[in-house]
């Protein structure tokens, strides 16, 4: 056979050796996958409990997270405005140092006027650091006290231990915060909106906690949930409480909603009777109740307005009471008829 019938025959694939499977092949096969996409596969692998993977409950859980976080934009992980403890430029470093007690966090957001002018951020270690290093030159022979260790006196910019912070949109996804956060070494970002306001505040915390749940540390005390009543009869409630806590507060039974009997939570309630992870701004009707989703992240709702005596709209729906909102996408904003929380 001459060398040009050789070459035929490898053009025709009769001799030519089998090509290496990709690393996605060899994925494919490892997880015993066909179709389209791998990412898909996965997920479909993961919600079928039969599927032969050797994963726990909890590790398919964070799997589940895990591929889904490409989804997820900074918007759902901040902390609202309204929820941001801040402190002034101006604040004394005594000021500073109660606010650091109350607040609980090891990082606090520096502004001057208000959160529309911020001008970085304060490391708990940074104060502390800058408080022991005074206190050793006092050890160090002063006779009197001087005046930078008066804490009720020097300002936080004179300390002079002010970090730079990051500004991100609240539109830019979560994963990109990530790797920008690590990259800078900067663990808190102030999410600045169209008009260059503070919107809210992300830190790196609350994007671990999309993979892996919440995280509490020594220092987290568990505060049971607030079931708060408004002056006009509503109710504020955290959607952690009760169903038992929740109907003894607004004087009617909410376990015998649904399948209530099954659902220990007011978030649980609000989810099943959505069919969905209800948006913030979203309404529920129900059993004369009106079921406002105040805040809420891609994975539950946080805080519910109810609001009794709500009658039931009558558009034929055969004796069923419940009403929702049109769900709309996550990244629009809900209707300003639907009573949004701002």
């Amino acid at each position: 056979m001459s060398q040009n019938d050789r070459a035929g025959d490898n053009d025709n694939g009769h001799e030519r050796p089998h090509a290496r499977p990709s690393l996605i092949d060899r994925l494919r096969s490892l997880f015993g996958l066909g179709g389209a996409s791998i990412r898909d596969d996965i997920q479909d692998a993961l919600e079928e409990p039969s599927s032969g993977l050797d994963f726990s409950p909890l590790e398919r859980a964070m799997l589940k997270n895990v591929l889904s976080l490409h989804e997820v934009r900074v918007e759902d992980v901040m902390v609202p405005r309204a929820d941001i403890i801040s402190v002034s430029s101006v604040s004394t470093l005594a000021d500073v140092l109660a606010i650091f007690r109350s607040a609980g966090h090891s990082r606090l957001p520096v502004q001057a006027e208000n959160l529309d002018d911020p001008r970085g951020m304060v490391h708990i270690r940074d104060f502390v650091d800058f408080i022991a290093a005074a206190t050793d030159d006092f050890k160090r022979g002063a006779a009197a006290q001087p005046n930078h260790l008066r804490l009720d006196e020097m300002t936080l910019v004179q300390a002079g231990i002010v970090r730079p912070v990051l500004f991100v949109p609240p539109s830019m996804p979560a994963l990109d915060l990530l790797v920008k956060m690590q990259a800078t070494r900067t663990h808190m970002a102030l999410v600045i909106d169209e008009y260059g306001g503070t919107d809210g505040l992300a830190s790196i915390e609350d994007i671990v906690e999309m993979i892996v749940g919440d995280i509490e540390d020594e220092h987290d005390e568990e505060e049971s949930p607030k079931i708060e009543r408004e002056d006009n009869g509503n109710f504020i409630v955290d959607a952690r409480a009760s169903l038992e806590d929740v109907s003894e507060a607004i004087g009617q039974d909410l376990t015998t909603i649904m399948d209530a009997e099954d659902i220990d939570t007011l978030g649980g309630l609000i989810t099943s009777l959505a069919s969905h992870v209800p948006l913030r701004g979203e309404i529920i009707v129900e059993a004369g109740l009106e079921f406002e989703v105040l805040d809420a992240d891609p994975r539950r709702a946080k805080r519910i307005r109810i609001r009794p005596g709500v009658e039931p709209s009558s558009s034929g729906h055969g004796g069923d009471e419940r009403e929702t909102a049109p769900v709309q996408d996550r990244d629009a904003q809900p209707p300003i008829t639907k009573g949004a929380a701002l």
